[in-house]
């Protein structure tokens, strides 16, 4: 069973998986109720296909799982990424029993990802590669996973979508949050809880250096949209959601080469003892060395760069990797 989005990747990879032999059928995952149009484009990729589409209806363990949790990280100062926790509780896990239930013992998905059947690899395509958003898959979940776009480009997926016909052959890719279309994050959270009240921008020291317009627009790292006149470039460095403040900081003081990581998932379990590793800090960025551990207990990590790391963010994901096999990650705390 195959997961069509109604995008192009998704659609060649259930046109590849019936191509290779495969009993293939076609679900779409209804994860919001206002505006959703989603099952258009899939219903006649499935159509074509000559496959079965069945339509899932995620909305409740969505919004508990994922929205719910995105919204109360920013009021908290954190910045989410919200297709981890969207993998680790639907896409992956759900879906796995939704096809179970309808015969299906295998899922697949238009990720850019490899497996063996036992691990999970990044893509050979590096700029696509979506491993980092899979650390929470499971040595239970892995062996009913197929990934047939990891060898590909995505100019390759759109040549074969458009030499099979294809409808989706040429849509472009979603930019946004799936479930911001927009691309207003802000505008969305305080849609959710009001708006949050403005506050401190504070150097190191403490000393006032203008308002800020609530905490959830802004994240460790930031210096454009701040709306202050500063003599030398200032950047967000910490954010403090009880006190309401935001410490700015030169870019020095962005840099620390020492993570703790909560919510860490070991996809082979924890080590005995500290691994080298690189590591992601987030998803569009190159994997540094660095040395992995267990803190304190089996879902907390300490990870150890070798050189320090600028605009570590709080909420965001580090995730490991032994070459190119994926080790596993958690929540940057």
């Amino acid at each position: 069973m195959v997961g069509l989005s109604g995008g192009v990747d998704s659609a060649v990879a259930a046109y590849l998986l019936k191509e290779q032999g495969y009993d293939v059928a076609g679900a779409t995952f209804r994860m919001i109720d206002e505006g959703w149009d989603g099952a258009k484009d899939a219903k006649a990729v499935a159509d074509f296909l000559g496959i079965p589409h069945y339509i899932f209806d995620f909305q409740d363990i969505f919004k508990e799982k994922v929205l719910d949790n995105f919204v109360e990280e920013y009021r908290l100062g954190r910045t989410p990424n919200p297709c981890v926790r969207c993998n680790k509780f639907i896409k992956f896990p759900a879906f796995l029993e939704k096809a179970e239930e309808l015969g299906y013992d295998l899922i697949s998905t238009g990720h850019y990802a490899r497996t063996d059947g036992e691990n999970i690899y990044r893509a050979k395509n590096l700029a696509k590669d979506q491993s980092y958003v899979m650390y929470n898959l499971t040595k239970e979940l892995i062996p009913h996973i197929r990934f047939p776009l990891a060898e590909m480009s995505k100019d390759e997926i759109r040549e074969i979508a458009r030499r099979a016909g294809i409808l989706v052959a040429n849509k472009p890719d979603s930019q946004d949050i799936c479930f911001i279309p927009d691309g207003d994050t802000q505008g969305y959270i305080e849609q959710k809880i009001g708006e949050m009240p403005a506050g401190d921008f504070v150097d190191s020291v403490g000393n006032v250096l203008g308002k800020h317009r609530g905490i959830c627009r802004y994240t460790i790292g930031q210096r454009k949209g701040l709306g202050l006149s500063l003599p030398s470039p200032l950047y967000v460095g910490k954010i403090d959601p009880e006190e309401n403040k935001i410490t700015l900081v030169e870019n020095g003081d962005l840099f620390v080469n020492r993570l703790i990581v909560k919510d860490f998932n070991w996809i082979d379990g924890a080590p005995d003892m500290p691994l080298n590793v690189t590591c992601k800090i987030r998803y569009a960025q190159n994997a540094a060395p660095a040395v992995a551990g267990t803190f304190m207990r089996d879902d907390m990590a300490v990870i150890v760069f070798n050189e320090p790391q600028r605009a570590v963010t709080p909420g965001q994901s580090a995730v490991i990797y032994d070459g190119e096999r994926l080790l596993g990650g958690g929540i940057i705390k």
